[in-house]
C-alpha cells in the first residue's frame, strides 16, 4: 500500500469522526447521542493509528480538518436532522469495510495489514450498529453486500443531473441551429416534458420491478419454510450465531420463531435476503424522479422566457454550468469523492454537452 493511500484514509477517519459527533450534537434521543459519540471516538483511534503509521514512513500530517465535502454534510446534516447523516454514513462505514479488506489481501503483512484487518473489522461493526439505527429499508442485509440508494435525496440529485444535462445540449444544439427565438423555447419545452416523462416512468418500472423481484423471493422462501423447516431452522440459527449469538441461544431463538410461519417468513426474509417492506412505493419513486427531472431541464430554458435572445443564449449557459457544477457536488455525497473534483467533472461534462450540441445544431442547418 501507498502512504498517499493512508493520507486518505486519515482523512476518511476524521471526516467521519467529525460527522458522528454533528450526529450525536442533533440526535434528541440521549442513548442514540451517546453511541455516536462512542462511534467518533473510535473513528478518532483509527485517525492516531493512520497518523502514527504514517509518521513511521516518514510523513508527518497535521492537526486534522475536516474536508469541504464533511461540513457541507454537517450543514445540511445540522438542518435535516439525523435521517440525512445516518444512511450517508452508514453507506461510508460499508464503503471503508470492503476498502481495507481489499487493502488486507494484498498486505497481509507487517503492521500495514495488522492495521487494515483490524479497521476492516471496526468498520463492520459500525456498519451493522448504523444499520440497526437506520431501521426499515436501511436495515436490509449485510450493508457492505449492498448498494444504498439514498432514498429520497438520491432520486432527486439524479434526476436533478439527467434533466439539466439532457435539456442543456437540445437548447444549445437548437441555438446552434440559428432558428427562431420561439423555437428554442417550444424546443426547450417539449424536450423537459419528455425527460421528465421518461425518467419518471423508469423510475416506476425500476421500483415496481424490485418489488416484483422481492414478491417471487418471498414466496419461494415461503415454500422453502413449509417444505423443510428443519433446514431453515438451521439457517436462522446460523445467522444469528453469525451476529454474536452462542450456538445454543441461536438454535433456541430460531426455533421459537419458525412455531410461527408468518413470523418466520418476515424474519428470514430480513436477516438471509434484505428483504423488507419499508420503501419508497413505485409511484412516488416515479413522481420524485420525474419532478426533480423537469426542474433540471428547466433550467436551460428559463432565461429565454424573460431576456431578449442573445441575453438569454449567455444566462442559460451560465446558469447551466453553474448548476451542472452544483449537481456534481452534490453527488460527490453519494459516490465519497471530494466536491470540488466531483463538481468540476460535471462542470467539463456539462461544457462538453454544450459545445458538441451546438457544433451538431450548426452542421445540420447547413447540412439542410
Amino acid at each position: 500500500m501507498k502512504p498517499s493511500l493512508w493520507k486518505g484514509h486519515w482523512r476518511d477517519e476524521g471526516d467521519a469522526a467529525y460527522l458522528y459527533r454533528v450526529l450525536a450534537e442533533s440526535e434528541p434521543d440521549p442513548q442514540r447521542a451517546g453511541i455516536y459519540r462512542r462511534l467518533a471516538d473510535v473513528e478518532d483511534r483509527h485517525v492516531r493509528l493512520w497518523r502514527e503509521l504514517l509518521e513511521q514512513h516518514g510523513l508527518r500530517v497535521g492537526e486534522f480538518r475536516p474536508s469541504l465535502r464533511a461540513r457541507a454534510l454537517a450543514w445540511l446534516g445540522r438542518r435535516l436532522g439525523p435521517k440525512f447523516l445516518l444512511p450517508l454514513l452508514l453507506s461510508e462505514e460499508a464503503r471503508e469495510m470492503k476498502g481495507y479488506l481489499g487493502e488486507y489481501r494484498e498486505a497481509s503483512e507487517g503492521k500495514a495489514g495488522e492495521t487494515t484487518l483490524r479497521l476492516a473489522k471496526e468498520s463492520a461493526q459500525h456498519a451493522e450498529t448504523l444499520r440497526a439505527l437506520v431501521g426499515g429499508a436501511g436495515a436490509r442485509g449485510e450493508p457492505w453486500h449492498r448498494t444504498a440508494s439514498g432514498g429520497f435525496l438520491r432520486n432527486v440529485v439524479y434526476g436533478f443531473n439527467d434533466g439539466l444535462t439532457a435539456n442543456f445540449g437540445l437548447v444549445m444544439g437548437v441555438v446552434g441551429a440559428e432558428v427562431a427565438p420561439h423555437i428554442v423555447v417550444i424546443s426547450g419545452l417539449a424536450g423537459l416534458i419528455a425527460d421528465a416523462l421518461s425518467m419518471g416512468s423508469s423510475g416506476y418500472l425500476a421500483a415496481k420491478s424490485e418489488r416484483e423481484v422481492y414478491a417471487h423471493e418471498i414466496a419461494v422462501e415461503r415454500e422453502e419454510i413449509r417444505l423443510m423447516p428443519e433446514v431453515e431452522a438451521e439457517e436462522l440459527a446460523l445467522l444469528y450465531e453469525a451476529k454474536g449469538l452462542e450456538p445454543g441461544a441461536a438454535r433456541a431463538a430460531a426455533a421459537a420463531i419458525m412455531r410461527e410461519p408468518e413470523r418466520a417468513l418476515a424474519e428470514k426474509a430480513r436477516e438471509e435476503l434484505g428483504i423488507t417492506e419499508a420503501a419508497m412505493s413505485p409511484l412516488r419513486e416515479g413522481w420524485v424522479t420525474g419532478v426533480a427531472t423537469a426542474f433540471g431541464a428547466f433550467i436551460p430554458i428559463f432565461p429565454f422566457l424573460v431576456l431578449p435572445h442573445g441575453a438569454a443564449v449567455w444566462m442559460s449557459f451560465g446558469i447551466s454550468m453553474a448548476s451542472h457544477f452544483g449537481v456534481g457536488a452534490a453527488r460527490s455525497f453519494f459516490t465519497g469523492r471530494g466536491v470540488l473534483r466531483s463538481g468540476f467533472d460535471m462542470f467539463l461534462v456539462g461544457l462538453g454537452v454544450a459545445v458538441v450540441g451546438y457544433v451538431v445544431g450548426g452542421l445540420i442547418t447547413r447540412l439542410l
